[in-house]
């Protein structure tokens, strides 16, 4: 097990590193709708990708969620095969978001040996939801 300082250290040496590593100026919380946003998560047991809406207005959510769902065939035919819809996906810290994401399950941030494989997987899945998000933004934002 690692200390609260030590984990923090691992998962800021992560990041930097693939900053460095994939250096791209992601969309991320600039989606210019304050609702939506592009996530990176690794942890310590998974990786994942993700376009999470999260208002905290269940009728909102669901608006955008039932847009997302609209273009679920498009997403996984041109963009993610992989694409996971979850309309209520928890966080951790208990809130909840509608979620469209890909994931690398079985990895750890903990573990370095792990590192090259999930960088290459944010990087490209990132890449990907970034594409679909760009073409369907205005569709997504109306």
């Amino acid at each position: 097990m690692f200390s609260r300082e030590e984990s923090k250290k691992i998962r800021q040496e992560f990041w930097t590193s693939f900053g460095k590593e994939y250096p791209h100026k992601w969309i991320l919380y600039n989606t210019k709708k304050k609702e939506i946003q592009l996530k990176f998560t690794f942890d310590r047991k998974v990786a994942q990708v993700s376009l999470d809406v999260t208002d905290d207005d269940e009728l909102i959510r669901n608006y955008y969620f039932e847009k997302l769902q609209s273009l679920e065939t498009v997403l996984k035919e041109s963009y993610l095969p992989e694409a996971i819809l979850e309309e209520n996906y928890q966080l951790p810290e208990g809130k909840l978001v509608s979620r469209v994401y890909v994931e690398l399950e079985n990895v750890s941030i903990h573990k370095q040996k792990d590192w090259p494989e999930v960088k290459k997987f944010l990087s490209k899945n990132m890449l990907l939801l970034e594409e679909f998000y760009k073409d369907f933004e205005d569709f997504i934002k109306e």
